[in-house]
């Protein structure tokens, strides 16, 4: 998990975002004991009030949840809600950035829709090395 100190984004929301990310790349698994607030204001060195303002992000949203007699874990669902969520709300966003800086720089949407290809195309490949 890594932080930017220097970025406009609060800490506490990388925080959540670091968790998230984790979840959909499957360090996490759904059941399974997800970070402690110690354990993470300790790696990070960053207020343990912070990591827990981190981690409510996430039960609010339904990805973690307190299991009685341990610590958080990842909720059931969890995997699927962060999917639709990023593909819904973070995706479109992106979208939006890219489309608006597209159109600013003089950029044609068969030129946006090439780059973005070839992209696919170079991961793809990186993927399956």
């Amino acid at each position: 998990m890594k932080i930017n100190f220097d970025s406009l984004k609060p800490v506490y929301i990388q925080i959540s975002e670091a968790i998230e990310d984790d979840i959909i790349g499957g360090l996490l698994e759904e059941g399974s004991p997800a970070y402690s607030q110690l354990i993470i204001a300790r790696e990070l060195n960053v207020n343990p009030a912070t990591a827990a303002k981190g981690i409510n992000v996430l039960v609010s949203k339904g990805v973690l949840e307190k299991q009685r007699g341990s610590s958080m874990v990842v909720a059931r669902g969890a995997l699927e809600r962060l999917l639709s969520e990023r593909r819904e709300t973070g995706v479109n966003e992106i979208i939006l950035t890219l489309v608006s800086e597209a159109v600013k720089i003089g950029m044609s949407e068969s030129e946006v829709v090439d780059k973005i290809k070839n992209h696919y195309k170079s991961l793809e490949g990186k993927q399956n090395e």
